[in-house]
């Protein structure tokens, strides 16, 4: 599969951060979506199953953890893989994460965007 027939959906409530990313995304032939709460990715991702979700923990509506138990709970979205992109680095946060199903967590202030970037796309691959 080509990365013109990958969809990402991106939650995150900090818009300059989120369209950032998208960019980058598109710039290298994904789909991209944007959203700004937990809720948003599930009504999303239930109408279009997306490859990989990128997702922040402290949103607005519902945050990440609530966000990730409902799609892995969801029987058509359990496959999909979410990465976690948030500025908490505690490894209780961290922990939970995993325990609920992130495939991936990777603390944003650690990394500049492009080495983001390509760090969340591993998980495209």
């Amino acid at each position: 599969m080509n990365s013109k027939e990958k969809y990402v959906i991106i939650a995150d409530d900090n818009e300059f951060f989120s369209n950032v990313f998208s960019t980058e995304f598109t710039k290298s032939g994904y789909k991209t979506d944007v959203v700004a709460n937990g809720q948003q990715v599930l009504d999303l991702a239930e109408r279009q199953r997306p490859d990989l979700i990128i997702l922040d923990l402290i949103m607005p509506v519902k945050d990440g953890f609530d966000t990730l138990t409902e799609l892995k709970n969801n029987e058509k979205l359990k496959d999909v893989n979410v990465v976690v992109l948030s500025n908490l680095g505690q490894s209780e946060d961290i922990e939970k994460a995993k325990r609920l199903g992130a495939a991936g967590y990777i603390i944003k202030k650690d990394l500049a965007i492009k080495d983001l970037f390509s760090e969340v796309s591993k998980y495209l691959e």
